[in-house]
């Protein structure tokens, strides 16, 4: 069996007008990620964790953040193509543990709506998706709400 490991990070700003998408969840808060498409930091940082798993670049390569057809994208999109493109290679997802960190909103409540929707765009078990919440402490840029970022892990093989 052939078993590769992908590391992935991405890190957006926070604005006012702009929404708040993670992990394909709109959360309800005052700011939102600034971005190309709806800049939802956890699922650019699963993408980039799959992507580098089976040494295929990373999201900038295939979602250029200049082309047209990518502004305001809903990242789920860019996650079922992404997902298209390891199952064109013959690969499998195998699990996907991933870390998001901001100072607030809590949002330990919308993890299991997060999973959901993760799993029903790459059709993984729940039980296969990790998704952990933390602050900085109030240390730098996250601790002082300037943006968040987000850090994935992703296992892939071919049978």
């Amino acid at each position: 069996m052939n078993i590769r490991v992908g590391q992935g990070y991405d890190v957006h700003q926070l604005g006012e007008g702009y929404d708040l998408w993670l992990g394909g969840v709109k959360i309800p808060h005052s700011v939102g990620s600034v971005g190309h498409s709806d800049a939802d930091v956890l699922l650019h940082a699963i993408c980039d964790a799959l992507l580098g798993a089976a040494a295929m670049g990373d999201i900038g390569k295939h979602f250029k953040n200049t082309d047209p057809r990518w502004k305001g994208i809903d990242s789920k999109i860019l996650l079922k193509i992404v997902a298209e493109m390891l199952d064109k290679e013959g690969y499998k997802i195998g699990n996907i543990d991933s870390t998001v960190c901001l100072q607030e909103p809590k949002i330990g409540k919308y993890i299991p709506e997060m999973i959901k929707a993760i799993a029903g765009v790459t059709n993984l078990p729940e039980n296969c998706i990790s998704i952990k919440a933390t602050t900085t402490e109030e240390m730098g840029f996250v601790g002082r709400k300037e943006g968040l970022e987000a850090h994935a892990i992703a296992l892939i093989y071919k049978a």
